[in-house]
């Protein structure tokens, strides 16, 4: 039997996703890795981001610090400099990394417990000496707090106290505000009862006169001089209970918790529709405090008019409230689990956000991938979670950031942004679970994911500007006017020669490092390589035709560092392909390779390019009407009209929204002016033809009739279909 792999065995692979013979090896169990991961194997001997510091100091303005960031201001602020610190440097380092692996391990500690801990294990390993400078280091840590590493845990966790310190400065100036008020209405009242009858009586002027001084005085006297002529009380009634209902409700307030306990709690859920629940509930108290913070504003201000504001105030109710007087009181933070993140959760995730509720919302996804044993026809990427931040940026007024647990420190700005904002805010991050992690620390792979493109990081805030060059930011995301990320990869050739070769990072490769999915990679031997193999992401821009003729394959290493090449069966590929588009997209938003100022550019210069060549001849009158004349000449015949039956798409209103391409990037294709066309009506369905005119946002696609009269629910899709047809 031949057991080596024939020439087009990785094509039918490619193909089919299956292996024809036995040349071509199974991936599992080889513990493959992307080769541009090899240099990766020993994170915690990495410095990264993480473990981070939850800070508790309340002079601190960052609520989350990296350890290796603080270790740098340490030895900045305390080691010497040359070679007296260098020993002092390396030693702390040694410390930063034990702390480090500790918390990978599953250790909960805090910073100062920590370092002391490893101080005294380096100590007991090079002497107490040691022990004792470390720990006099320690003293010049900038802040305290818990340590947390980068768990399927840690984005609720930080994002949780992240809430929690917005939720301290806004009472605080709350509070503020509320004090000031008080303090005037009290004077108000206290200076109107001074001027009274009631104030003038002898004990009300011996207690305003102070103790040292009380027996100096008659004060039966002194009232009597004094309180001749003194209205009974300076307030009217009316003004008087006004001012005395306001400040009871000021001071007996419940909506912030001023007291020194933490009440905070009870404006923390972990689903929407509680959160919803509680926000109609809790409505009749923040519309009473802020119509009393309202009332004592005038008042103090001395503009207070019954015969306006008395009508005013009988009918304030929770609809009269704007996003300037909701911003004053706290925000509700949501914190979804990944086991919630489903259909029926996001619906009611998006009626709260567009209520314009005063909500803060973390949606955490643990599994980019779907799991094939449940029967799903594609690898939908997350498309329940990742597209769910491009959904809500479409409903508008609202905060949204998307991004990777591994870089949620990196933007630690934008989410304390988010927190901050007077709008809704939504949070949609992932954070790798044990099983879609597979042999990946989860630092890796939420770092793998935002750098494959699969869940790219990105921010939009509504509040920002009036346009989405201000709203929109793909920050953080690696080369990002390019489709995949590219690094070199080092390696031995087969005459272990040192080589070089360029590598880009994609979707395929975050699939690779998922055992759950090693059915749709096959090894090929070196022997085998041969020229119509090529890299996936030099793959998907080939065209059709020629994509055909050649097969896919990653570049990926065994826990040897053995470099193999892996190929990558149609699925996934088509899988890649979507990613990409869904990443266009983004870089549209973002003003990246934007398709409206490429035609712009495009029809400029062609019409400059015009304007030079018209330059030398000068045109008799009568004769500039011939162009035009020629151009309708040219064009030829009108086009024809299409039946009802053709499946047609009007291609020159094509939006490039690529929303067709993305049900069926076979059935829809995109000319070279990225307009819409139907590119093979054989390669799709009637179904689908039906649901891109049905999604699409100008209407140009006509579904015509049915190619299949056998597909199903023929009956129903006719149905839907004639409003386009």
């Amino acid at each position: 039997m031949d057991m080596q792999a024939k020439p087009h065995d990785p094509l039918i692979f490619h193909l089919t996703g299956r292996r024809s013979g036995d040349g071509l090896a199974p991936i599992d169990g080889l513990a493959l890795r992307p080769a541009l991961l090899a240099p990766y194997r020993e994170i915690a001997a990495l410095r990264h981001d993480f473990p981070v510091v939850l800070t508790e100091s309340p002079v601190d303005p960052e609520f989350v610090r990296s350890l290796n960031s603080m270790v740098d201001q340490v030895l900045q602020d305390v080691a010497p400099r040359g070679i007296a610190g260098e020993r002092l440097r390396r030693h702390a380092l040694q410390l930063e990394q034990g702390i480090r692996s500790a918390i990978d391990a599953g250790t909960e500690e805090t910073l100062a417990e920590a370092w002391n801990r490893v101080a005294a294990e380096l100590g007991a390993r090079e002497g107490e000496t040691l022990e004792q400078v470390l720990a006099h280091a320690g003293g010049a840590l900038p802040a305290e707090g818990p340590l947390i590493g980068c768990t399927p845990a840690m984005p609720a966790r930080l994002l949780t106290h992240a809430w929690r310190a917005a939720h301290r400065a806004k009472a605080r100036r709350f509070q503020a505000d509320l004090s000031r008020l008080v303090q005037k209405l009290s004077d108000i009242l206290r200076a109107a009862y001074s001027h009274s009858q009631a104030g003038r009586q002898p004990q009300s002027l011996r207690e305003s006169l102070g103790g040292p001084h009380q027996d100096a005085f008659d004060f039966e006297r002194l009232s009597q001089i004094v309180g001749k002529g003194v209205p009974r009380d300076e307030l009217p009634p009316a003004r008087r209970e006004r001012l005395e209902r306001t400040l009871s409700a000021l001071e007996w307030q419940t909506v912030f918790d001023l007291d020194g306990s933490d009440a905070a709690d009870d404006y923390v859920f972990d689903n929407c529709a509680a959160v919803a629940a509680a926000c109609r509930e809790r409505m009749p108290h923040v519309v009473a405090l802020s119509k009393a913070l309202a009332i004592a504003e005038l008042e103090v201000a001395g503009r207070y008019v019954e015969a306006e504001h008395d009508l005013f105030f009988e009918a304030f109710d929770a609809d009269m409230l704007d996003a300037e007087e909701r911003a004053r009181f706290p925000d509700y933070l949501v914190c979804v689990p990944p086991d919630r993140n489903e259909a029926p959760e996001n619906a009611h995730l998006m009626d709260l956000l567009s209520s314009g509720l005063p909500v803060k919302v973390l949606v955490q996804t643990s599994d980019l991938l779907e799991d094939q044993a449940a029967g799903a026809a594609h690898f939908a990427f997350g498309v329940r979670s990742a597209r769910l931040a491009t959904a809500a940026m479409g409903l508008g007024g609202m905060f949204v950031l998307q991004c990777a647990a591994s870089n949620l420190v990196a933007l630690r700005g934008r989410i304390a942004q988010g927190m901050a904002c007077r709008e809704p805010a939504l949070f949609s991050v992932y954070a790798a679970s044990d099983a879609s992690a597979g042999p990946l620390p989860p630092y890796l792979a939420a770092a793998a994911a935002m750098q494959s493109r699969a869940f790219p990081a990105f921010s939009y805030d509504a509040a920002a500007g009036a346009n989405w060059a201000e709203r929109f930011s793909l920050e953080n995301n690696p080369m990002q006017e390019a489709d995949w990320s590219v690094e070199s990869v080092d390696f031995s050739d087969a005459a272990l020669q040192r080589a070089s070769e360029r590598c880009a990072f994609t979707f395929a490769d975050f699939v690779l490092c998922d055992p759950r999915h090693a059915a749709h990679f096959a090894v090929v031997p070196r022997a085998r390589w041969h020229a119509q193999m090529m890299p996936a992401a030099d793959w998907l821009q080939l065209s059709e035709a020629d994509a055909a003729q050649h097969v896919p394959y990653l570049l990926a290493v065994d826990p040897h560092d053995v470099m193999h090449r892996v190929i990558v069966d149609a699925r996934v590929m088509q899988a890649t392909r979507r990613c990409l588009l869904l990443w266009h997209r983004l870089q549209e938003h973002g003003g990246v390779h934007d398709s409206y100022a490429e035609r712009l550019l495009a029809r400029e210069k062609a019409a400059w390019a015009a304007s030079q060549q018209a330059q030398p001849a000068t045109l008799a009158p009568e004769k500039e009407a011939a162009p035009a004349a020629a151009d309708v000449a040219a064009s030829g015949p009108a086009a024809p009209a299409h039946s009802r039956d053709e499946a047609w798409i009007d291609t020159a209103r094509c939006p490039s929204c690529n929303e067709c391409q993305l049900i069926n990037d076979r059935l829809f294709g995109y000319d070279e002016r990225k307009q819409a066309f139907i590119k093979d009506l054989a390669a799709g369905t009637y179904r689908q033809l039906v649901e891109a005119a049905e999604s699409c946002q100008v209407a140009i696609i006509h579904p015509g009739k049915p190619r299949d009269p056998k597909e199903p629910g023929l009956d129903e899709l006719l149905a839907r279909a004639e409003p386009f047809r």
